[in-house]
């Protein structure tokens, strides 16, 4: 297990850590000195760039904590983390190619998440590649794509998830919803491939289960960035009764559906799976106020200190209130590569993986393992709800919209876990 205190890091590491991803680049340059290289393939253009420029913000940070100790530590000397930046522009060819790019270039760790359909072409790219050249094998590290089968049915020995798959964060999310007494009418809506439809379908199996007495009065599935005008959608939501909308939108998609609906005049709640940054709060104003629930690895407003100075540290490094989208998840899952390649010794990607298996991190107060039966990292989880800066339990607000989340529920890594379906080939 690796603790990192986050104070000791400001005082020593915060002094130089615009300059410490560059310096690494420079170091690269030295014969003596070869970087760990990982290649974000994400999408850098198109309608969900700023997803993309979060990730890389996040992943930046997590490189320069791990510089500002020395390095990775390596037979022959500590080494530098990079963070080269490959631009799928939100298409899954267009991953592939980035795939094939950073291959090139001789880049054995991966890493992608910010769609579910590019993640399984990358895992099976990568398992074509792996077994055509294993001398050069790539180790795939996944922080956002969700679709549950990509631990389960699709699941590999070079893929490993750091964010808990779509079913787990239902459960979280169900947690909180099905103590909704007043709740009656509920309108599903999501974006229309693997993860959308996959969160209705899940919706509707867990509001059987746990809430029968709930009517699901709508159901839609849409194009995946390519709605401008949410105005019809959200006509349909405030047409059917519907007391609460449940959705698993992310980005842009999100943030124009709430901001059509709070128009329209649809005055229920939202349980999101990210409602909680990129525009959302600001989108639904006071109107959104008690009123959107969203469930997540962590919150700013998680009542420790240590996740205080956690998220202090990061909103010095990036003061700017449109940078401010910081994931714990993407910091652990950085901190179990470095303890991976330590312990292996090397940048052999078998090796890697394999401690991989063996992860268990710590940072900010905040515990997590890798699965090695499925490769489903196992962490925390918790549900908060929207509500004004400066109200209890509200300390800090997001991107500098006056409205943070307070967390309502937190579930144990323990609670937060679910069976998986993987049978899984090793090398």
């Amino acid at each position: 297990m690796i603790q990192y205190s986050i104070r000791r890091r400001l005082l020593s590491g915060l002094l130089c850590a615009t300059g410490l991803i560059h310096m690494g680049q420079a170091q690269a340059a030295s014969p003596a000195i070869e970087p760990v290289r990982i290649g974000m393939i994400e999408g850098l253009s198109g309608p969900f760039a700023n997803t993309g420029e979060a990730v890389y913000r996040n992943l930046v940070w997590a490189a320069e904590r791990v510089n500002a100790r020395g390095g990775v530590k390596l037979p022959g000397g500590n080494r530098p983390m990079v963070i080269e930046r490959f631009d799928s522009k939100g298409q899954t060819e267009e991953a592939l190619a980035g795939l094939r790019s950073a291959v090139d270039q001789g880049i054995r760790v991966i890493t992608q998440g910010n769609s579910s359909s590019a993640a399984a072409g990358l895992i099976d790219g990568i398992e074509k590649l792996n077994q055509r050249d294993p001398t050069h094998s790539v180790v795939f590290l996944n922080y956002s794509a969700v679709d549950p089968s990509l631990t389960n049915e699709k699941c590999s020995f070079w893929h490993f998830r750091f964010d808990a798959h779509a079913d787990m964060r239902m459960t979280a999310l169900m947690s909180v919803l099905k103590e909704d007494a007043a709740l009656k009418r509920i309108y599903l809506i999501g974006q229309d491939y693997s993860f959308g439809q996959g969160v209705l379908r899940e919706a509707k199996r867990q509001l059987g289960t746990t809430r029968p007495d709930v009517t699901i009065v709508g159901e839609e599935l849409h194009p995946v960035a390519r709605v401008k005008d949410f105005a019809p959608y959200a006509a349909k939501i405030v047409a059917s009764g519907a007391q609460a909308v449940l959705t698993g939108n992310w980005g842009n998609d999100l943030t124009l559906l709430v901001k059509a609906a709070r128009e329209a005049g649809f005055e229920g709640s939202f349980y999101t799976f990210y409602g909680n940054a990129l525009g959302a709060p600001s989108a639904m104003g006071d109107a959104g106020v008690g009123k959107v629930i969203a469930v997540a690895d962590w919150f700013p407003n998680t009542p420790t200190a240590a996740s205080e100075a956690f998220y202090q540290s990061f909103r010095q490094r990036f003061p700017k209130p449109e940078d401010d989208y910081v994931h714990m998840r993407m910091q652990l899952m950085i901190e179990a590569l470095a303890q991976a390649i330590e312990r292996a010794g090397s940048m052999d990607a078998v090796r890697i993986a394999t401690e991989l298996e063996k992860a268990e991190v710590t940072l900010a107060g905040q515990t997590a393992r890798m699965r090695a039966g499925d490769h489903q990292f196992q962490q925390p989880l918790a549900v908060a709800t929207m509500d004004r800066q400066g109200a209890p339990g509200t300390r800090f607000d997001v991107e500098g919209s006056g409205y943070g989340f307070r967390v309502v529920r937190q579930l144990t890594a323990k609670q937060a876990e679910l069976p998986h379906r993987c049978s899984m080939t090793r090398p």
